[in-house]
């Protein structure tokens, strides 16, 4: 699956689906943003990026990282 970047108008952020452990941190803190049955499933826009960047602090994998 490998790194993908997914950009919003206050912050950009990366998935790397081969060390995301799928704990839906991300999923259940913002689905507005993270929802994997939409593509893309990552829609920075939909939230405050200070939001999103309190979920991304949550994933337990580091999977998710940002850049404002």
């Amino acid at each position: 699956m490998g790194l993908k970047e997914y950009k919003g108008e206050k912050i950009t952020v990366s998935f790397d689906g081969e060390i995301c452990k799928h704990a839906a941190e991300c999923v259940k803190g913002l689905p507005e943003v993270f929802n994997v049955n939409a593509r893309p499933w990552i829609s920075l826009d939909r939230a405050d990026a200070e939001k999103v960047v309190e979920v991304i602090d949550r994933c337990p994998s580091s999977a998710l990282k940002y850049k404002i």
